[in-house]
């Protein structure tokens, strides 16, 4: 029962999330374009209140007419809508779907015991300390830098940096799966972090200010926009290393930092060129194909680099002529039946009869054979010569009688 409520926990949970974190997503790359498209006003009268940019646009048989203030309107709005719930709805539910999938059964889903023979608790305060301590590094680098002349490019470099320092260190401490979704989910918790530390706090100083007839300090603005910048930035890479769940060609290769490193890298350089290239509409800049021609590149070396060595073929002595139930139900019993038995069915999966090993069959080969995700980490230790064995009996029509 338990494993059937989880099942349900973690659907639902990233159903919510999916939905959460398109609203969140949508609503930053609509302001990072609007951003980027607005032009001064043509009106006297705009000019006149302190409007900075225009945009006309069409959608949905309708014309918008979009305006951005310097620095504050000559009257605060009566009805003011703020951009925070999309953000912190999606880390909520993200940090509960991590709950239920990760920390939850950390023996299983945390801890390989070739990399750090550890305690579940304790892999369980490290992937915990991975959210905190990166934001706090972040922060400190933004903190100490981010106001200075040239600060951006400062900041740029040392947080690709500690990126790619918390990508090796967590591929060197956990499952390549976990250690893929721990790295997405520290940028994320920054994500929403710079959202509710310093983007809504200053917005809040300014409409404070406007509302008591003070003068708006435009360090808040400046601020709030260069975390918005960040975000967006993070936004590829976080969802690739989310995404990567479902490839175990990516987090199983011996280098799968390296291989997270890269595809973070193409992630963020294609975004660059989605950003610039409104400006570059505009005259503001150059073409920024570079950039998208660049991280098209590092994806066709990684698809490269990662692609498999032809396969030898299989010793008669290993896989027999002619595999039935009788030849699979061993590797079973010693390989799957401790999460697939009587005692538990994970997944609600229960592999220890012939009837059932017949309804899972396409599971158990793609999971197993195909893409090498089962057993979990291969806590129970299977081998090559298994898993073909398992293949062949799959291949001759997966009979159990």
């Amino acid at each position: 029962m338990e494993s059937y409520l989880l099942d349900w926990a973690n659907f639902l949970l990233r159903w919510l999330h999916v939905i959460t974190a398109i609203a969140w997503i949508g609503s930053s790359f609509y302001f990072v374009f609007l951003d980027s498209s607005l032009t001064p006003p043509v009106d006297d009268d705009l000019r006149r209140q302190g409007v900075s940019g225009e945009l006309w646009a069409v959608h949905g048989g309708g014309f918008y007419h979009p305006v951005k203030f310097a620095l504050a309107p000559p009257k605060l709005p009566e009805h003011l809508h703020w951009f925070y719930w999309e953000s912190y709805t999606t880390w909520m539910s993200g940090f509960a779907l991590l709950t239920v999938s990760y920390l939850w059964n950390a023996s299983t889903y945390l801890v390989d015991r070739s990399l750090v023979d550890w305690p579940p608790a304790a892999a369980v305060a490290a992937a915990l300390g991975f959210l905190v301590v990166f934001w706090l590094a972040y922060d400190g680098v933004c903190r100490a830098f981010g106001d200075r002349e040239g600060g951006d490019t400062v900041v740029g470099a040392l947080v690709a940096v500690l990126v790619v320092a918390a990508a090796w260190l967590a591929c060197h401490l956990f499952p390549g799966r976990a250690a893929f979704l721990l790295v997405g989910a520290m940028i994320a918790t920054s994500m929403t972090a710079n959202v509710g530390f310093w983007i809504i706090p200053g917005q809040r100083k300014m409409v404070a200010s406007l509302a008591a007839g003070q003068p708006v300090d435009p360090v808040h603005g400046k601020r709030g926009k260069q975390r918005s910048v960040h975000n967006t930035y993070f936004t590829l890479p976080v969802l690739a290393a989310m995404l990567s769940n479902h490839y175990s060609f990516l987090w199983s290769h011996p280098r799968n930092w390296l291989v997270l490193v890269l595809v973070m890298f193409a992630g963020a350089a294609i975004r660059q060129f989605f950003v610039l290239r409104h400006g570059w509409k505009l005259g503001r800049n150059r073409h920024p194909l570079p950039y998208a021609a660049t991280g098209v590149a590092v994806l066709a070396a990684a698809v490269v680099w990662l692609a498999p060595s032809p396969s030898a073929p299989a010793r008669a002595s290993v896989v027999p002529a002619t595999v039935g139930y009788a030849q699979l139900q061993p590797i079973l019993e010693k390989r799957c039946y401790l999460c697939h038995g009587a005692q538990v069915q994970m997944k609600n999966v229960r592999l220890d009869s012939p009837e059932g090993v017949k309804q899972h069959a396409p599971a158990v080969y793609q999971q197993a054979v195909v893409a090498k995700l089962m057993p979990m980490n291969n806590a129970t230790g299977i081998t090559d010569d298994e898993r073909a064995v398992i293949g062949e009996w799959f291949r001759q029509g997966a009979k159990v009688d």
